[in-house]
C-alpha cells in the first residue's frame, strides 16, 4: 500500500472534495476516471491532456501502469513517476481504476462492498473515504511520541483540593 505521508492525504481529500463539488467523473475516460481524477490533483495536469498522453499508447490505466517505463520520456510515464514520487505504489494505481484493494475493501462494511462497482462515483467516494482513513491511521501510528512526563506538577495540590 501507498506510503502514508500528508501529501499523499491532502491529495486524496482534494479528489474526494473536487468529485463531491461535481468534477467530471467518466470512467471510461482516462482523465476523469478514477485514477484521472487523483492524477489531475496530484500533477495539476488537466483531465483533456492527461487523457491525450494516454492515447499515445494503447491501454487503459493497469496496462498503462504495467507498461511504465521511467525513462521512456512519454508524456504518461513521466505522469506516473510524479504520481509515484507522491508515495503511491503502481498496485494502488492499479487498485483504484478497480476499487479492488483487499485492504482498503476489507475496512468497508460487507453490504456496501459486495455492491461496489467500479465506475460509480459514489463508491469511488466510499473507497477514497476509506483509503484516506487508512492512510491517515498510518501516518499517526509512525509519528514520535514527543510528548514527555512533566518533572513537577503544573498544578498544586491546593488547587486539586477543591
Amino acid at each position: 500500500m501507498a506510503k502514508a505521508n500528508p501529501n499523499l492525504i491532502l491529495a486524496l481529500r482534494k479528489t474526494i472534495t473536487r468529485l463531491k463539488e461535481g468534477a467530471p467523473y467518466q470512467w471510461g475516460h482516462m482523465g476523469a476516471c478514477n485514477c484521472g481524477n487523483l492524477a489531475q490533483e496530484i500533477t495539476r495536469i488537466t483531465k483533456g491532456d492527461i487523457h491525450r498522453f494516454a492515447m499515445q499508447r494503447s491501454g487503459d490505466w493497469s496496462e498503462q501502469l504495467n507498461d511504465y517505463c521511467p525513462g521512456s520520456g512519454l508524456p504518461m510515464d513521466l505522469m506516473i513517476s510524479e504520481l509515484l514520487e507522491i508515495g503511491l505504489e503502481r498496485e494502488d494505481l492499479i487498485h483504484l481504476e478497480r476499487l479492488s484493494d483487499p485492504e482498503i475493501l476489507e475496512h468497508i462494511p460487507f453490504d456496501q462492498r459486495k455492491n461496489l462497482v467500479k465506475n460509480r462515483k459514489e463508491d469511488l467516494l466510499l473507497y477514497l473515504k476509506t483509503w484516506v482513513a487508512l492512510l491517515e491511521n498510518q501516518w499517526a501510528a509512525n509519528q514520535p511520541h514527543t510528548l514527555k512526563p512533566a518533572q513537577e506538577k503544573l498544578i498544586s495540590n491546593e488547587l486539586l483540593s477543591y
